[in-house]
């Protein structure tokens, strides 16, 4: 397994983390629709494609007003650099569920 946002970030907001008990478990963190997705846990390394993470210390929002954010991270900037087919398939997925061909 690659190294989670929780772990890169050192928010936290893990299951068990320091910060778990004061602020919560971050949604990223538990989501197991994305479990493996870029070789994380969960949606560890996918938290680009997840509403309602807590990213700097605010709950993010919709995935079209989170992207900005998303690309300005350094940790999405690894996760994009560490496996560019992955996001390039996620991108062709994401596509056809909106009704736009591949």
């Amino acid at each position: 397994m690659e190294l989670n946002c929780w772990k890169f970030k050192k928010c936290g907001r893990e299951v068990g983390g320091s910060k778990e008990e004061e602020l919560g478990v971050c949604l990223a963190a538990t989501d197991t629709r994305l479990d493996g997705i870029h070789g994380g846990k969960n949606a560890g390394r996918a938290c680009w494609a997840l509403c309602g993470t807590l990213c700097g210390g605010e709950v993010q929002g919709t995935f079209a007003e989170k992207m900005g954010n998303c690309k300005a991270c350094d940790f999405y900037v690894q996760v994009f650099n560490d496996d560019i087919e992955g996001f390039v398939t996620i991108t062709k997925l994401l596509g056809m569920l909106n009704g736009q061909s591949p």
